[in-house]
């Protein structure tokens, strides 16, 4: 229903103004009574062979929302109602900031891709704390990744401060965190991707987590476009720092193969363009790694059967973006029930 009927008249309108209808529309059908229930029967997989334990921490099942989508933790227990075993939120800065200026989001129907050039766009990191202490633990936490970036006047020299600002205010807060560095939109901030500078960025902050009475599992968000030698880089660098793993990947600038009119916009690619290359990714640091660390496996998941791909080739968890806005929250339920036909 949703393809044939909602998405088709969804994608009549800007993207940017439909994202805060469609968050208006699940905020209200959540507020009815008794629908966060309906919406459950229909969207949730509940079966202890989906449930996955991943760098300390139990996952219901191994399909979550990549960053993006809930920047300012608005929505992430109505968003939990539709069967994701677990949400990540932001990219969140220390101070507040616009982005970039509209219009900054476009789709690309012919390639089933979207590019966006929105720049953490966000209320900043104290505002999303006051909206995540409503998801106190026990019965109905809902799992959240805490994903952190730089504001953009924030020159680079000076980046790890904002990285720790936001550490210490969702400490309490997420249950892991996701150190972004690989966002094309934000000016410069892709130059922290290279060795020295991130290895000094990944050991402060886990130096500031070893402090802690527990420690939270920190992650490194890498791009798609990084070379061999680059992605053996990152493997080196998560080995040295011992964070916990890695997301691959963040959105791309290559523009190989497009068909749609909208291909010359500035920003970053997602969806089906970048499932091959994502894929690619994971296998080479799995392979490369000997599987040392865990893999959140994002980008291009459109059916069940890509995200059977990416765990196949060495992912343990899998994020949807892009694939959830085409195929709609269906897409959840679909690769869950797949994954169980595979037991």
């Amino acid at each position: 229903m949703y393809k044939s009927l909602i998405r088709p008249v969804l994608f009549r309108f800007d993207p940017e103004k439909i994202h805060y209808f469609t968050f208006s529309t699940i905020r209200f059908l959540n507020s009815i009574p008794g629908m966060p229930s309906v919406l459950k029967s229909m969207f949730e997989v509940n079966d202890p062979r989906l449930e996955r334990e991943v760098f300390g921490l139990k996952f219901k099942n191994p399909v979550g929302l990549a960053a993006g989508l809930d920047k300012d933790a608005k929505l992430y227990k109505e968003l939990g109602n539709l069967g994701f075993g677990f949400i990540e939120i932001g990219t969140l800065t220390p101070k507040p900031q616009d982005g970039n200026p509209k219009k900054r989001l476009f789709r690309l129907r012919e390639d089933g891709g979207l590019i966006n050039r929105m720049g953490f766009n966000n209320g900043g990191v104290a505002e999303a704390v006051e909206r995540l202490k409503k998801n106190p633990k026990g019965k109905g936490h809902v799992l959240i990744g805490g994903n952190i970036g730089k504001n953009k006047v924030t020159p680079n020299e000076d980046a790890v401060s904002d990285y720790e600002i936001c550490f210490d205010a969702l400490y309490d807060y997420v249950d892991y965190f996701v150190v972004n560095v690989s966002s094309p939109n934000t000016p410069n901030l892709r130059e922290l991707q290279d060795k020295e500078p991130l290895t000094q960025l990944l050991q402060t902050l886990q130096d500031k987590n070893q402090t802690k009475p527990v420690q939270k599992p920190i992650l490194l968000k890498i791009a798609p476009d990084l070379t061999d030698s680059q992605l053996l880089d990152i493997i080196d660098i998560v080995q040295t720092t011992k964070i916990a793993g890695v997301i691959a990947t963040n959105t791309t600038i290559s523009r190989e193969g497009l068909q749609s009119e909208n291909k010359k916009e500035t920003g970053g690619l997602s969806g089906k363009p970048l499932t091959k290359r994502s894929t690619e990714v994971i296998r080479f640091l799995s392979e490369k790694s000997n599987k040392a660390f865990p893999i959140i496996g994002v980008g291009g998941i459109h059916t069940a059967e890509d995200a059977i791909e990416k765990l196949e080739a060495g992912a343990s968890l899998i994020q949807l973006y892009t694939g959830f806005i085409y195929e709609g929250p269906g897409l959840i339920k679909a690769i869950n029930k797949k994954l169980l036909s595979k037991k």
